[in-house]
């Protein structure tokens, strides 16, 4: 494991993975002196992906390519990246991306599921393998693989450097517009299970509007967000920037801010890197794995509770029985999670009114 030169990172899950695999990057990249890292990731996160430092290339999978030409896509990836790597390491517990690893390292480590029946065959061709928690913090879980290349397992989750066009872009947008400070409030997320019913996220902005704190409401232009920007009320002291930045120009926002409100999403995982002043709100996630990490204290949540406070995070959730339940929606279908209906909007006013009060 000492002459490694080439390593192949497989993260085939969302936009938050990527992200939170900056430790592990970077502890690769300083103790191999300075090795190849390359990537391989789904195309929706590639974003993301190419603001992460030290990557070398990256190879995408498309889930579309998979539905209209799978064969051809699988024998593409194989070709580009079979034994072209000293290391392969896959943060992705799944049958196709164990097999990337496999095919692609000398050395292979890769997270597998707990059930043996999912999981004996990668055993037998994996170099190293560790169980992947649903009980251990996203961060803490990509991190596992330095245990067996001896590397202290430091973490080091300082936001990727943004470019200056970027930075200059949000400057001029915000000085256009007339804002100094300001509050992101992000209304969407990956799915419709995730976001805050209409009604009480049109309370919570009336609200919000009293704090005579402009409001710079953020999303992408994919179908969703630009729903939600059809939706967006009329306030005084809102600023509806949906649709028009990038990814990198929002992380030159997000460091800009005074503070993240809204959903459990990349951005909060975003707003959580840059020590920001946090109130998120949660439905069915799991709190273990995805609220956000306080680098000031070293953790995450790790219970279900309608209102906790760690370091500058505030987490709120429904008091229902069921929380924090895991599914996609009541229904495990990407629709309705009931939980999110229950969350008072006034609620979590009162303690953001109190935070800017003392602030």
């Amino acid at each position: 494991m000492k002459k490694i030169n080439k390593i192949l990172i497989i993260i085939q899950r969302a936009n938050g993975d990527v992200l939170l695999s900056h430790s592990l990057i970077t502890a690769l990249f300083k103790n191999f002196n300075q090795p190849q890292i390359d990537l391989l990731v789904n195309d929706d996160t590639i974003a993301i992906a190419k603001l992460l430092p030290n990557i070398n290339f990256i190879h995408t999978f498309s889930y579309k390519d998979k539905r209209e030409k799978h064969w051809r896509q699988e024998k593409k990836i194989i070709q580009k990246i079979f034994r072209q790597y000293d290391l392969s390491i896959n943060l992705t517990a799944s049958d196709r991306s164990v097999i990337y690893s496999i095919l692609a390292g000398k050395k292979s480590i890769s997270a597998i599921e707990k059930k043996p029946q999912k999981s004996w065959w990668k055993k037998i061709f994996l170099t190293y393998f560790y169980y992947f928690d649903t009980d251990k913090h996203i961060l803490l879980n990509n991190i596992e693989p330095l245990s067996f290349l001896n590397i202290n397992q430091e973490l080091n989750n300082n936001f990727p450097e943004v470019s200056e066009q970027a930075i200059n872009k949000v400057k001029r947008l915000l000085e256009i517009k007339k804002i100094n400070k300001f509050i992101i409030f992000h209304p969407s997320a990956q799915y419709d299970f995730k976001i805050y019913p209409k009604h009480l996220r049109d309370k919570l902005l009336i609200e919000l509007n009293t704090l005579e704190i402009p409001i710079v409401i953020t999303g992408s232009k994919n179908k969703l967000d630009l729903e939600l920007k059809k939706e967006l009320p009329k306030l005084r002291n809102l600023y509806d920037f949906i649709g028009l930045l990038t990814l990198e120009e929002y992380f030159a926002l997000s460091q800009f801010s005074l503070s993240y409100i809204g959903m459990d999403t990349l951005n909060m995982h975003i707003a959580a890197v840059q020590n920001k002043q946090i109130f998120a709100i949660f439905g069915p996630t799991n709190l273990r794995m995805w609220s956000p990490w306080s680098n000031d204290h070293m953790m995450a949540a790790s219970e279900n509770r309608p209102l906790q406070t760690y370091g500058k995070i505030t987490i709120f959730q429904s008091s229902l029985p069921c929380v924090a339940c895991g599914k996609a929606g009541c229904t495990d279908n990407n629709q309705r999670s009931e939980c999110l209906y229950t969350i008072d909007p006034v609620k979590i006013f009162k303690h953001i009114e109190k935070y800017f009060s003392n602030a």
